[in-house]
C-alpha cells in the first residue's frame, strides 16, 4: 500500500513526538510492505515566525492532497501576546475547518500498570474503556456574532447548530458504538438550551435505525460527574463541541498522563487528521524527555480509520502496551520498580518490538 501522509509537527515538543510516530510508522512499513512517504510543513506558532500566519495557504493545500494528516502540538507562551488572529491555536482550529473535521474520537483506555498513577482509586477506574465521540466544527467556538462591544462592557458568543451537522456527528456516535459494546451515551443540555433539545430530538430519531445499541441522555454535569466516580458505565459518549472538548480533558485523568490518549478527526469523505490529545509542553520541549506514546498511538488510529489496515493498528497497540508492561516509561509516568527512558529510548523500543 502506497500513501502520502503530511506532518504537521508545529511548536514544542510536537517535533520530537512526531519524528518519534515517524520512526514507527516506518518500522511497520517495512515489517507489512507499505510504502509511506513524509512531508512537513508549518502550522502554529513556527507558522506565525516562518509565514506571518499560524496556517499558511501551503500547508492547508498540502494537507487536502495528502492521504492523511499527523499533527504534533501548537503554542507556547512566546505567542500568547500576540493578537487572536494570529495565535497558534487559530491554526488548529483553521486546518479543522478546512478539511471539514467534524468528528473527534478520543478514546481512553487504562494501562494496568499505570492505573496507580491516576489522582482516582484504582478500584474507580479498574475496567475503563471508553469512547468519546465530539463534534469540531460547530457550536459556541465558531458560531457568529462571536464579538466585544466597543465600550468593553458587553460580549456575545453565539452556539449555532444545523440539523446537518448534528445528524452526521450522532450516526458517527452510533455507528462507532456497534463497533463496541453497543451503548451510547448521548450528553446534552436539553433542559437549558435550544440547541441541546434539538440534539436530543435527533438522537431519539436517530435511534430508531440503530435498534442494536441501547441509548442513554445525560445531562453534561450529571457526566462530568459520572466520569470521575463511575467511568467504567461509559462505552460511546457523543456530544456538542464544547462540551466534548470539556469532557475529554476531564476523561484524561483516567489514564495518569495525558501522554498516553491519541485523537482521530474525521471528515464525512476525506483526508483524516491524527493528534496526541497534549499540548506543546514548551517547559520541556527540547530536552529528550516527552513521552512519545500519545503520538504514536494516534499514528495507529491513522491507520485503522484512514487506510483500514487494522492489523498494524493493532501491532503498534500491542506493541506499546508490551513496553508498558516491561515497566518502561517516561518521566510523566510513574510504574512502581519501573525503568525511565527517555523520547528516543521509549520509541526505539517500540520500533524494536514491530521489528522482532
Amino acid at each position: 500500500m502506497q500513501k502520502n501522509i503530511v506532518l504537521l509537527p508545529g511548536d514544542g515538543i510536537g517535533v520530537e513526538v512526531i519524528a518519534s510516530a515517524k520512526a514507527v510508522l516506518s518500522a511497520l512499513s517495512e515489517r507489512y510492505n507499505h510504502s509511506f512517504t513524509f512531508e512537513s510543513h508549518d502550522i502554529g506558532g513556527i507558522a506565525v515566525d516562518n509565514h506571518g500566519s499560524p496556517l499558511p495557504t501551503q500547508t492547508v493545500d498540502a494537507c487536502k492532497k495528502a492521504d492523511a494528516v499527523l499533527l504534533g502540538a501548537v503554542g507556547g507562551p512566546k505567542w500568547d501576546q500576540l493578537p487572536s488572529h494570529l495565535r497558534p491555536e487559530r491554526g488548529l482550529l483553521g486546518i479543522r475547518k478546512s478539511l471539514d473535521l467534524f468528528a473527534n474520537l478520543r478514546p481512553v483506555k487504562g494501562f494496568a500498570k499505570l492505573l496507580h498513577s491516576s489522582p482516582l482509586k484504582e478500584e474507580v477506574i479498574n475496567g475503563s474503556d471508553l469512547l468519546i465521540v465530539r463534534e469540531l466544527t460547530g457550536g459556541l467556538y465558531f458560531g457568529r456574532p462571536s464579538e466585544r462591544s466597543e465600550d468593553g462592557k458587553s460580549v456575545i458568543d453565539t452556539l449555532s447548530y444545523t440539523r446537518d451537522e448534528i445528524e452526521r456527528i450522532v450516526d458517527k456516535g452510533f455507528q462507532s458504538a456497534r463497533l463496541r459494546r453497543k451503548i451510547l451515551t448521548s450528553v446534552d443540555k436539553a433542559n437549558v438550551l435550544e440547541s441541546s433539545k434539538l440534539w436530543r430530538e435527533i438522537v431519539e430519531e436517530k435511534s430508531n435505525e440503530y435498534p442494536d445499541v441501547t441509548v442513554n441522555h445525560v445531562l453534561v454535569d450529571a457526566a462530568a460527574m459520572k466520569l470521575i466516580t463511575n467511568p467504567s458505565q461509559f462505552d460511546v459518549i457523543v456530544t456538542e463541541n464544547m462540551f466534548g472538548d470539556i469532557l475529554s480533558d476531564e476523561a484524561s485523568v483516567l489514564t495518569g498522563s495525558l501522554g498516553m490518549l491519541p485523537s482521530a478527526s474525521l471528515a464525512e469523505n476525506g483526508v483524516g487528521l491524527y493528534e496526541p490529545a497534549h499540548g506543546s509542553a514548551p517547559d520541556i520541549a527540547g530536552l529528550g524527555i516527552a513521552n512519545p506514546l500519545a503520538m504514536i498511538l494516534s499514528a495507529a488510529l491513522m491507520l485503522r480509520h484512514s487506510f483500514q489496515l487494522e492489523e498494524e493498528a493493532k501491532m503498534i497497540e500491542t506493541a506499546v502496551e508490551a513496553v508498558i508492561d516491561e515497566g518502561y516509561h517516561t518521566a510523566d509516568l510513574q510504574i512502581t520498580n519501573g525503568k525511565k527512558v527517555n523520547t528516543a529510548e521509549m520509541t526505539k523500543l517500540v520500533v524494536d518490538f514491530i521489528k522482532s
